[in-house]
């Protein structure tokens, strides 16, 4: 059986007077009903500067988590995931243009990670990120949608160099009808420790410092307290946000023609 445990928090910061982050999740209504039974946590960042950012990272969490719940038993996350979060642009989109005359700009990054068995499926849009921490050491799972971070990827200007466009989003929930959704799909093992978060963490605090209190902290409520303390005492700028996960046990499984099947 899958079993996981997990702590979260959002936080204003220092300087900002209102929250457009939001987050949320979706436990098994019982765990004990077998293989089938599947986890969804996602994060939302409203865009600063944006009209409506905090209703633009609500409505796509808030989207995400009813679609999950009434998702056929044992769908394919692959399947699902992308498409929820397609479902949570139109969503956004068609919530800004209904707005008025001339509509609204409305606008939010996402990040998604759906667990079942010994498989996290991440999909994302913007820069709000998702790290594995294991044995020590943080990685990135998500790449970031900025114009900074695409310029980079394509060899036209190094990192230190693409600081003035770090935060401006190559894409992001709402502002258009369709949007590129980016999915993957990692293995699990026991330990390992997934963290979603908004820029306002990853921003300012490195991902050796994540590894390290995450890593140290045998509570999840406590590294969690650590990581937005530390976001605030090193920018505090932005709203912060984090989930952290940490895998207990999983269900080791095979696929035979898209089917799973256990494995000894």
């Amino acid at each position: 059986m899958l079993e996981i445990e997990f702590a979260q928090c959002s936080d204003t910061g220092r300087v900002r007077d209102h929250n457009e982050d939001y987050l949320g999740y979706v436990v098994p209504e019982a765990p004990s009903t077998g293989q089938s039974a599947a986890w969804l946590f996602a994060l939302a960042d409203g865009v600063g500067g944006q009209a409506l950012g905090e209703v633009a990272s609500r409505l796509a969490i808030e989207t995400l988590l009813s679609g999950f719940r009434r998702a056929p038993r044992g769908e394919a996350h692959s399947a699902l995931l992308p498409r929820l979060v397609q479902q949570a642009n139109t969503k956004v989109y068609e919530t800004g243009m209904s707005t008025g005359p001339g509509g609204a700009a409305m606008a939010t990054t996402v990040v998604a990670c759906a667990l079942r068995y010994d498989r996290a499926l991440i999909s994302h849009v913007g820069d709000s990120r998702c790290y594995r921490v294991r044995h020590g050491h943080a990685e990135a799972l998500t790449r970031d949608h900025t114009v900074a971070a695409e310029q980079v990827r394509l060899g036209l200007v190094t990192a230190g160099e693409a600081t003035a466009t770090k935060h401006l989003l190559s894409r992001s929930l709402g502002s258009a009808m369709f949007v590129g959704v980016e999915t993957r799909e990692h293995q699990i093992i026991p330990g390992d420790v997934l963290l979603l978060c908004s820029d306002g963490l990853h921003g300012s605090v490195k991902s050796s410092d994540i590894a390290e209190i995450v890593s140290s902290h045998a509570a999840l409520e406590d590294a969690v307290r650590s990581l937005v303390s530390l976001a605030n005492q090193r920018d505090g700028g932005d709203n912060i946000s984090v989930q952290l996960i940490r895998v207990r046990a999983v269900e080791r499984i095979g696929m035979y023609r898209g089917r799973p099947y256990k494995l000894a």
